[in-house]
């Protein structure tokens, strides 16, 4: 994994100005710097961050913190862009993305962990999403027939498989969802995963009111809905709220990978709702 840090001129940012700013620099690890819409960016520095640089890393997200620490969340220990053995991995940074610590695992089921999302809420929770696939099936089905042309070096063949048979063909289905982790103690420790809903790459947002507002889709249910899900106790809990209705013409079910941001003109403060008790371990 690579990232890319950008300079506006100015040697640090404060949190404000990273979450209120104008343009947003997004890059293959997410964004990193903000810059007001007057400023001109600037590539500072590529480089390489990940701690195992020969595995494939999917679709990251990175969010700064209230103590200013970054929170990189992605899918890594994968073979490429479609395989089954992705897992949720969360990386940190204290300097401003100077240095980057080794990654922690935060989910590694017998399916393809994939897109990760993360949000620090007003409480100082930590909001993981992540979704689980069997995409690579059809795959290793078309590598197991003589017939299909397909030709895959037999370690390749035999480590698939083996990833594959860890569950029945029932128990791999029945494990396919939309999924959210929480953290109370800054990325220590994490719930067990739980259903979002939804899914979208980038995870949910936070409203002035205090609401959480998760913007997605429903990839596994018989309806595909596509839609927004809302969570009134920090996360811990997720409700259906409304559908968006696809344009004339469209199917509402080729839509994916949406993302809410929150209108920051309007308030420019972060929210302060009363703490709860959790109500998940």
């Amino acid at each position: 994994m690579q990232v890319r840090v950008f300079s506006s001129g100015r040697d640090r940012l404060s949190r404000r100005d990273f979450v209120a700013g104008g343009a947003i620099m997004l890059t293959s690890a997410g964004c990193l710097r903000t810059c007001p819409a007057n400023e001109a960016a600037k590539v500072a520095e590529t480089k390489t961050i990940s701690q195992e640089p020969d595995h494939y890393h999917g679709w990251p997200t990175l969010a700064r913190r209230g103590n200013g620490q970054l929170v990189l969340v992605y899918s890594g220990g994968r073979e490429g862009h479609v395989c089954p053995f992705g897992r949720v991995e969360m990386m940190v940074s204290n300097d401003e993305g100077r240095s980057w610590g080794f990654p922690q695992v935060l989910l590694d089921t017998a399916l393809d962990d994939r897109d990760s999302g993360v949000l620090e809420t007003a409480r100082g929770s930590l909001l993981v999403t992540t979704f689980t696939s069997l995409a690579y099936e059809p795959l290793l089905e078309r590598a197991l027939k003589p017939s299909s042309g397909e030709s895959w070096p037999p370690e390749r063949l035999r480590r698939w498989q083996s990833a594959r048979d860890r569950l029945t063909p029932e128990q791999r289905r029945s494990q396919l969802g939309e999924w959210m982790l929480r953290s109370t103690d800054g990325g220590i420790t994490w719930s067990r995963r739980y259903s979002s809903i939804v899914n979208s790459p980038h995870g949910p947002v936070q409203l002035a009111d205090g609401r959480l507002l998760y913007a997605g889709k429903e990839l596994w249910s018989g309806e595909k809905r596509v839609g927004v899900c809302e969570s009134k106790d920090d996360g811990q809990t997720w409700s259906w709220l409304a559908a968006i209705p696809p344009r004339p013409g469209d199917r509402a079910d080729a839509y994916h990978e949406l993302h809410a941001e929150r209108d920051r003109g309007r308030a420019n403060h972060r929210p302060h709702p009363q703490p709860q008790p959790d109500k998940r371990s």
